[in-house]
């Protein structure tokens, strides 16, 4: 085994301690990546309140991060030691099913391990997440990173960006689309980002006018206040894709009025339980999808989309020793928008 340090719970507090961890030896098909950043995802909150079903004794979190290989399995090919590096919340899949042979990994019908609190395929241990210094996995999971691309920034690609991204590509958005994005936190200010980057024109929707000057700095065209029924009025029939990133309940009646001739409502902010009007499906033959990050496909995809387009999050970067206050912060709502954590005091 390899021993690494990480952050996790504990059976004496709530809170993350620094903690040794033991890491597998390396199989044939595996790397050992050097952990440099780790983006703090609003569903690694969820899992340290018991909220998605982890398992919590000993919980590490962290699934989007990227490092530096610094040791390679025998059977390994397509990467080498030295290489920067980023990895998402999959770390193995069956890789025959349906869906895998599609590239949907993350939808993958038998072994869909996630990146922390997945049982491996193999060993039937539990994974241990990437708020830690080192973390091995299979090479198939594992992505170069572009050399144009900031590492601290991309982290969040793997998360948050490939959420976005899917209903994005799925969708056909390209020059001509109508692109709204509700909320502007983590998920929805990558978004903007690579919506606008595709060719849309993007709105953002808000319960406030206050941050119009950040919506239009990310490139969208205007923001709509959704508290105002006018206002809202005026956009009726107008998008072929709402983003939803809000995380908490809400009433998704006044989005899909916004929506034209089947357009698509993307609920990516995993509100939990959220009521729904089928009326409100049915003028204008609308659709109501999701998203669940993203399988290898589209990551590869957008990692290189990104690479070519400049596109990174805004983020917060603090030291991995800090991630209590990071997360407390964020359960607040106070980032903007991405926390970041540096690993390096880990050594």
């Amino acid at each position: 085994m390899r021993t690494t340090l990480g952050w996790a719970l504990t059976t004496t507090s709530r809170e993350l301690q620094r903690v040794p961890l033991e890491r597998r030896d390396l199989r044939d098909d595996d790397v050992a990546v050097r952990i440099d950043y780790c983006g703090v995802c609003h569903s690694d909150l969820h899992a340290i309140h018991g909220m998605v079903g982890k398992p919590m004794d000993g919980l590490v979190p962290g699934h989007e991060f990227t490092g530096t290989i610094t040791a390679a399995g025998s059977a390994v090919t397509s990467l080498k030691v030295g290489e920067r590096v980023a990895v998402g919340t999959l770390v193995d899949s069956c890789g025959v099913c349906d869906m895998c042979r599609l590239g949907q990994e993350n939808f993958c019908r038998e072994y869909p391990t996630s990146t922390y609190g997945g049982k491996d395929r193999l060993d039937g241990t539990i994974t241990q997440g990437a708020y830690s210094r080192e973390y091995v996995l299979r090479e198939k999971f594992t992505y170069r990173l572009p050399d144009t691309l900031d590492p601290a920034g991309a982290a969040p690609l793997m998360c948050a960006g490939v959420t976005v991204w899917e209903p994005l590509r799925s969708n056909g958005i390209g020059p001509g689309s109508q692109v709204a994005v509700a909320g502007l936190g983590g998920l929805g200010h990558l978004g903007v980002k690579l919506a606008v980057a595709l060719g849309a024109e993007v709105t953002v929707l808000s319960r406030s006018a206050e941050k119009t000057p950040d919506a239009r700095a990310l490139g969208a065209s205007e923001l709509l206040v959704t508290t105002d029924d006018a206002h809202l009025a005026k956009a009726s029939g107008r998008f072929d894709l709402i983003l939803d990133t809000i995380a908490g309940p809400h009433d998704l009646s006044p989005l899909f009025r916004l929506l034209g001739l089947e357009g698509t409502l993307s609920v990516l902010g995993y509100p939990r339980e959220v009521p729904v009007n089928i009326m409100d499906l049915v003028f204008g033959r609308k659709k109501l999808s999701s998203s669940g990050t993203g399988g290898r496909k589209y990551t590869a995809e957008l990692l290189t989309f990104a690479a070519e387009h400049g596109i990174t999050a805004d983020l917060e970067l603090v030291p991995s020793g800090q991630v209590n206050e990071a997360l407390a912060r964020l359960e607040k709502g106070d980032v903007r928008y991405r926390f970041g954590l540096d690993l390096s005091d880990l050594d």
